[in-house]
């Protein structure tokens, strides 16, 4: 199944909310993931993993670093979708 961009930037607000309690609605594409959230490494590896068992998609621990907003990773998981 391929998501919607909605749909996958509502299923990475609630994996950020349910893993640091930020309110889902908080969650926005322009938001960063260190500063805006204050997501550390851990909690981040943590979404990454709910993620990609969420969207059946992979981001290789080398295309994490690169995920600094909510919606550069909304984008990846789009453009990851089979």
């Amino acid at each position: 199944m391929a998501y919607t961009e909605q749909e996958i930037l509502s299923g990475l607000a609630e994996i950020v909310s349910e893993e640091t309690g930020v309110p889902v609605e908080s969650v926005l594409p322009e938001k960063t993931f260190t500063d805006d959230l204050d997501i550390d490494s851990l909690s981040m590896m943590t979404i990454v993993t709910v993620a990609e068992d969420r969207f059946s998609v992979t981001i290789p621990d080398d295309e994490v670093k690169n995920l600094t907003t909510v919606g550069d990773a909304v984008a990846f998981i789009l453009g990851a979708q089979a």
